[in-house]
């Protein structure tokens, strides 16, 4: 044992026994409250990444750890080999909640994708009569559904798929926004379904225009073929809207959903869809061992209540649009921003640089030595996700530590 660690300790344990498949941003944090967290040596950091989104409700949300741990003392796994007192509970809650007849409840965010991809095809093959294995479901390129091997087989990034094929038959990919491209694809009778993310977060906030998913659900459904919207990242009012695809006034044939769902407190995620779709998979056909477990089933509960009672949604709408309007008044400023984007409090900043620049990166470094925890993603991008329990005057204060570190970068 190492006594008085520092943070330069702790990084080298994970490098000397952990896996070499992540590359974080050298802070080692130990506490998290609401939209900050701590390091090990006790600064405090905005949170400007929320865990990829799982943090919405904000990091040890009160009434979500008191829901956990009221739970854990009581009953916290049965298995799907016997009904437990939970599940129906959170059933009915999470499908009334959403406006969908039924739920699959699993745990991470890529399981639901996968579970998302076997009901397309289940619904293809009993529903809509493709024959036996030639059901296809299309893709959009840049996407990030995850890493098993499923997904990534519909992935166009080499580090998802150097050196892992052979992938999975039956998936196309077309390109993100072009509804052209989408309609072509669509022509295949045998398609069973085109999976999308509303916004491309991991891609770096690619916002599509505006008419694009509506367009694409019009095409799906001229074509007899599922809508999946693939709400991991920008569902649970990350967006402004419960639901990005609510923008459009339009219900997802199958939606996805993961992170937030629990509000970070553990792997929660689901796929909703409607009896015609979901039952057409039988017992034993799918499923898992923690998949709906009564603390999963406690904790998801309340992590959707707090963000209907605290109107973390209507919050994150009226912050993304001045989180927007400042960095536009910042990039006014530099020549090394070219453009901000992003709904809600999804956000990203371009760097005028290329994408194997280590610009961002450096700039990140420079954002945490100023007190705001950000990461880049393909290289000359950075994402800005704050947990939605941010307050105007936070935001305004996180907005002045970015522009202050880009000024002083440029210089």
């Amino acid at each position: 044992m190492i006594k008085n660690k520092t943070a330069q300790d702790f990084m080298q344990l994970e490098d000397k026994y952990g896996a070499h498949n992540y590359h974080p941003l050298p802070v080692v944090l130990a506490k998290g409250e609401g939209v900050y967290v701590w390091d090990v040596e006790g600064k405090r950091y905005y949170d400007f990444l929320s865990a990829y989104s799982a943090v919405n409700q904000g990091h040890c949300h009160p009434r979500i750890i008191k829901a956990m741990t009221d739970q854990a003392q009581i009953l916290t796994l049965t298995s799907r080999a016997f009904y437990n007192n939970m599940l129906g509970k959170y059933e009915q809650y999470i499908t009334s909640y959403f406006g969908y007849d039924k739920v699959l409840p699993i745990n991470t965010g890529v399981e639901a994708v996968e579970t998302a991809l076997k009901l397309a095809r289940k619904w293809a093959y009993k529903v809509k009569g493709i024959p036996e294995n030639r059901a296809k479901i299309i893709f959009a390129s840049g996407n990030f559904h995850g890493r098993t091997l499923g997904v990534i087989s519909a992935s166009v990034d080499p580090d998802a798929t150097n050196d892992f094929g052979p992938f999975l038959p039956g998936l196309e990919i077309v390109p993100y926004n072009d509804v052209e491209a989408l309609a072509q694809a669509l022509d295949d009778p045998n398609v069973a379904a085109f999976i999308v993310e509303p916004i491309q977060g991991e891609a770096g906030v690619y916002v599509p225009d505006e008419d694009y998913l509506p367009k694409a659900y019009a095409l799906c459904h001229e074509n007899n073929a599922l809508f999946v919207a693939d709400e991991v990242q920008t569902g649970i009012a990350r967006t402004g809207k419960l639901l990005a695809c609510d923008y459009y006034d339009f219900k997802p044939d199958i939606l996805i959903l993961g992170k937030a769902l629990s509000g970070g407190a553990m792997p929660v995620s689901a796929v909703l869809a409607d009896d015609e779709i979901m039952l057409t998979i039988k017992p034993g056909e799918h499923g898992s061992t923690f998949g709906g477990n009564p603390l999963a089933c406690a904790v998801g509960i309340e992590a959707l209540q707090v963000v209907k009672d605290e109107h973390l949604a209507e919050n994150a709408f009226v912050l993304g649009n001045l989180f927007r309007e400042k960095m536009n008044e910042m990039i006014a400023k530099t020549d090394l921003v070219s453009k901000v984007r992003g709904k809600g409090l999804l956000n990203a900043i371009l760097i005028n640089d290329t994408e194997d620049s280590d610009t961002a990166w450096r700039i990140c470094l420079q954002l945490r030595d100023n007190g705001l925890l950000a990461k880049p993603t393909h290289g000359n991008i950075i994402r800005f996700a704050p947990p939605l329990v941010m307050t105007k005057e936070q935001i305004l204060d996180c907005a002045n530590i970015i522009e202050k570190t880009i000024l002083e970068f440029e210089k």
